[in-house]
């Protein structure tokens, strides 16, 4: 922490799903030593799925961890993977402590295979943990943010969303999905004072720690040295962490924003459409027009980043309107 702090979250009311190891954690850690009240949830399984001891739950050890630094938290055991569980895990921010302004929705795990291979199973329950679980929380918690006027939703998303991977058909649209979902309740939520955004995050994990679960030669194809430059200090998480927080506070005003954390560089990630080129339309233009000006429509010197969909027609309104001067 800087020598003064400037971005505190004192009588604010976290949830953070998925904060029993890992990177949740870090997050759970982060926002209470910033003044935030933290709901741990965790579900109390393995990497692999199987339950922990009885006693030994990770959600009540990274309570406790709070607890013993003067802060205040209760952990959730629910799973976000159902609407039941979505219901569960806000309810216990409302029930202990009243409201809930902030929503990091992390939990999650990898089940990589061949898109040849992947079953149903596996493409399933990635979708419904890291989408639909996205949706199981929101919900609520936009409701109740609603109702304050304030709320800052944080989702947790990956570059294998934005640029693609191998073996991991189902992580990867699980994860774009959740950039589509940022963009549609980040523009609903602005005027009721709710600002959304996605982060990106390169920190070791226990995710995908079984070697098989890789594409063959998947590591081999990295920059050399990526994992030491990259994954240092601490796994990449405490990088991770800060800008969690800093979305998650007052000080932050933007919204529908993707951000990149790897290796301590911080980036805005965005879609953007090129300007392209413009066809004698309502004419229909014929597959060889096209083959001809594909250089201009690939062009991605000129372009826009819509916040909305009508932006792209702004764009494409605009770019008839210079035509004909």
């Amino acid at each position: 922490m800087s020598e003064q702090s400037t971005v505190r979250l004192d009588d604010r009311v976290a949830v953070v799903t998925g904060a029993g190891n890992g990177l949740g954690r870090e997050y759970a850690l982060a926002l209470a030593e910033r003044g935030a009240a933290v709901v741990v949830n965790d579900l109390g399984t393995d990497v692999r799925g199987k339950e922990v001891r009885v006693g030994d739950h990770p959600a009540d050890r990274v309570v406790e961890e709070i607890r013993m630094k003067g802060g205040r938290a209760v952990a959730s055991k629910a799973s976000c993977s159902t609407y039941e569980g979505g219901q569960s895990i806000i309810a216990t921010a409302l029930d202990a402590f009243g409201r809930i302004d902030i929503l990091v929705h992390n939990a999650g795990f990898l089940r990589n295979r061949s898109f040849a291979d992947m079953t149903e199973e596996q493409f399933r329950t990635v979708i419904d943990v890291h989408l639909m679980g996205a949706f199981y929380t929101a919900q609520p918690a936009f409701r109740a943010m609603m109702n304050s006027g304030y709320g800052r939703i944080v989702l947790i998303g990956s570059a294998a969303g934005e640029f693609g991977s191998y073996w991991q058909a189902n992580y990867s649209a699980a994860k774009a999905g959740v950039v589509g979902f940022m963009n549609d309740i980040a523009n609903e939520g602005a005027e009721h004072g709710i600002l959304v955004n996605t982060v990106l995050p390169l920190a070791t994990t226990r995710l995908g720690v079984e070697e098989d679960d890789w594409a063959p030669g998947f590591f081999d194809a990295a920059p050399a040295g990526w994992a030491q430059e990259l994954l240092v200090p601490d796994h990449g998480r405490d990088f991770v962490a800060s800008m969690v927080v800093w979305l998650a506070s007052e000080n932050c005003k933007g919204t529908q924003n993707v951000y990149s954390v790897a290796g301590g560089r911080f980036a805005r990630v965005f879609t953007g459409v090129t300007h392209g080129w413009l066809s004698n339309f309502p004419q229909a233009a014929s597959p060889e027009d096209i083959e001809a000006n594909l250089a201009e429509i690939e062009d991605l010197g000129r372009f826009t980043a819509p916040k909305v969909l009508y932006g792209e027609f702004e764009a494409i309104l605009q770019n008839r309107a210079n035509a004909r001067t």
